[in-house]
């Protein structure tokens, strides 16, 4: 429990800089929260606020929304892959993808943290569709998966997929109602 605090600041900072990193170095971004079927700015009081989902919105130097960052967890083949990935919802890109915590297996699904395979997914258009061998020309939804990790490369394409389905919708409402 001594540890407690400490572990939560590390969490935060890790959190901070992967959202940082899959918007596009925002100048500011603001969490959203999952309260009873809608976005919400201030965080629901509720008995365990560690079960509130949550989006971040990221903003450039003058006000301007860049896109989310969102978080998905999903069974690998070894464990549960959690990622983060940067989305514009207007033109359902993808601005970038980091694994945030794994237990695939050394030497090959491991690989899903490696440049190669995770810068790939920056201009990608949703929904992907995981792809072996080479990727047709032109096809923006195109994510060359990684041979010996197809199950590792096809968790995080899912995630990405079903967390854009479940969150669209409720962000196009939430930027209706919002200036």
């Amino acid at each position: 429990a001594w540890a407690a605090p400490q572990i939560e600041a590390t969490k935060a900072a890790v959190l901070r800089t992967a959202i940082e990193e899959v918007l596009r170095a925002p100048a500011r971004s603001d969490t959203l929260w999952l309260h009873e079927g809608a976005l919400v700015t201030t965080r629901p009081v509720v008995d365990n606020p560690e079960t509130v989902e949550r989006v971040f919105r990221g903003f450039d130097r003058d006000g301007k929304p860049l896109g989310y960052a969102i978080t998905a967890s999903q069974p690998g083949f070894a464990d549960r892959i959690d990622v983060i990935f940067g989305y514009d919802p207007a033109t359902r890109e993808v601005l970038g993808m980091k694994v945030l915590g794994h237990k695939e297996t050394p030497g090959l699904g491991d690989k899903i943290v490696k440049p190669s395979f995770t810068r790939q997914f920056a201009g990608r258009l949703a929904p992907l569709a995981g792809v072996k061998g080479e990727a047709p020309a032109g096809d923006r939804s195109a994510v060359l998966m990684i041979t010996g990790a197809t199950i590792s490369s096809r968790t995080i394409i899912r995630e990405i997929n079903e967390a854009v389905a479940r969150w669209q919708p409720l962000i196009e409402t939430y930027q209706r109602g919002t200036p």
